[in-house]
């Protein structure tokens, strides 16, 4: 009986390891933003998601009805993305987008699209097919404390692995990167081509971090003031030492980076979401305040003036206009907007619409906006963008819901984790395109599914007896085994 229930147990996380691996490996091959790459990926997702949806097909909706408000908004996103690229008749193309049609009656084309580069909308449509089983597996998958602990814990290992690749290149002097030779600039950027997409994917594993540290926090049950500061004291070093390195060496990497708005992103998120969970998680533990106030002090004032800080500054202080074209380039973009209004020009347009709009005082190549709501709205119209905002804010709220009426702590850190997530890419998006690079995508979906799960889910194994710690020196003998054998 032992052995089967052994067996069974084997079977049934197969997938969530699995799911895993993907997740670790996804940034390796440059940020996984290469065709090959990313359509390697988009395989491995899709086998897994038919495997998974293949084991439970006796269970009615799979069991994710739960999720059916998120589930129905992507859905409604997947319908509006398809009917871009599906073929139309010539008036219902004149009717909704004369854009478009003008275009393809002057190719004489005889199949019309509301999207002028069929070609790109069709990858950018598996893509996001890819993305939506993504949050699938994420939401089928996450369904006890450990398993959202080693999702947590693969997030911080693949973040702490890229800034302790991209910091090492830079001090040893690497000429080239080990992955793929390319030419090693003066700022980190791991295995990534682009040092913002660097940028971005640590501030998304910082997020992680810092979600398994608030998890681990409590309710003080010390009235002294020698077991409070004993307490406070933990909150920083104890069990949770390993997590915090981890977090320190992410921060290093940041800085290194020299991206601007990627480490304004981090502490603008940590300080905004740390200053709200304080009145919104009840019951919590002054070591939260220490926490989020020890992130500036020792990351900020200690640990990055020592790698860069001061040539991040440098380049904030000296960013003008006058020395940017990044607005020239919205500015150019933005009548893009009224030629192509409700539908959009179709996903992954711009890289060929953009060149006919640009003006002759932009002399460089854009393939991107620099700004993913121009993009995104240039590419899927009002109504596109309106369900994409639609679904940032129901995870943004679905994940502060979680950090207020959550009792465990698990979910409360993971609501935590979320929304720092969903604020530094909203904050970051103004300026860059992260969500471009496949990896980065990836893991914001996993953390946009993570807000709704916080939110919803019944955790398996839960003991309300027995206080199951994060980070606690039980979890550290238990699932030492689990996470050594992930990284």
């Amino acid at each position: 009986m032992t052995s089967y229930a052994t067996n069974t147990q084997q079977v049934n996380n197969g997938p969530f390891y699995f799911f895993l691996a993907i997740l670790f490996l996804l940034p390796i091959p440059l940020g996984a933003n290469r065709p090959w790459a990313w359509s390697f990926f988009e395989v491995a997702i899709f086998g897994l998601t038919l495997f998974v949806a293949f084991r439970n097909r006796a269970k009615k909706d799979l069991g994710l009805v739960k999720y059916s408000s998120m589930l129905v908004l992507w859905i409604c996103f997947i319908v509006f993305a398809c009917i871009q690229i599906i073929p139309l008749p010539k008036i219902l193309v004149e009717l909704l987008s004369p854009s478009s049609a003008s275009l393809y009656s002057m190719a004489n084309a005889s199949s019309f699209y509301l999207s002028v580069d069929h070609g790109q909308s069709m990858i950018n449509f598996i893509k996001l097919l890819s993305l939506f089983c993504l949050m699938l597996l994420t939401m089928k998958l996450m369904d006890s404390e450990e398993r959202i602990r080693l999702l947590f814990l693969t997030m911080l290992a693949s973040g702490t692995f890229q800034a302790i690749y991209g910091s090492l290149e830079l001090l040893l002097g690497a000429q080239s990167s080990l992955v793929f030779g390319l030419d090693v600039s003066e700022s980190a950027t791991g295995s990534f081509v682009y040092k913002n997409h660097f940028a971005n994917f640590l501030v998304l594993c910082l997020s992680a971090g810092v979600g398994l540290i608030v998890t681990s926090l409590e309710k003080d049950k010390f009235k002294s003031p020698k077991d409070r500061l004993r307490s406070l004291a933990s909150t920083l070093l104890g069990s949770k030492t390993i997590v915090r390195i981890c977090l320190a060496i992410m921060v290093i990497g940041l800085v290194m980076s020299r991206s601007r708005m990627g480490n304004t992103a981090f502490f603008a998120s940590v300080a905004i979401i740390g200053l709200l969970a304080l009145f919104l998680i009840r019951n919590r533990s002054n070591g939260l305040f220490v926490f989020v106030v020890s992130m500036f002090i020792i990351d900020l004032l200690i640990v990055s003036a020592y790698f860069g800080l001061a040539r991040v500054k440098e380049r904030l202080e000296q960013t003008s206009l006058d020395s940017e074209t990044r607005d020239e380039v919205i500015l150019d973009a933005f009548p893009i907007i009224s030629d192509f209004p409700l539908f959009g020009s179709g996903g992954g347009s711009f890289y060929s619409t953009f060149p006919g709009y640009q003006n002759l005082d932009v002399f460089l190549f854009y393939d991107h906006a620099h700004n993913e709501y121009l993009q995104f709205t240039i590419e899927y119209g009002l109504i596109g963008v309106f369900i994409l905002l639609t679904i940032l804010l129901f995870a943004f709220y679905k994940s502060l819901r979680a950090m207020y009426t959550r009792r465990n702590s698990i979910l409360k850190g993971t609501g935590f984790a979320c929304a720092m997530a969903i604020l530094a890419m909203c904050i970051h998006m103004t300026v860059d395109f992260p969500l471009q690079a496949y990896a980065n995508a990836c893991y914001f979906v996993v953390f946009i599914a993570l807000a709704t799960v916080a939110s919803s889910v019944k955790l398996k194994g839960i003991k309300p007896k027995k206080r199951i710690d994060a980070l606690g020196d039980d979890f550290h003998l238990q699932s030492s085994s689990h996470f050594s054998s992930i990284i």
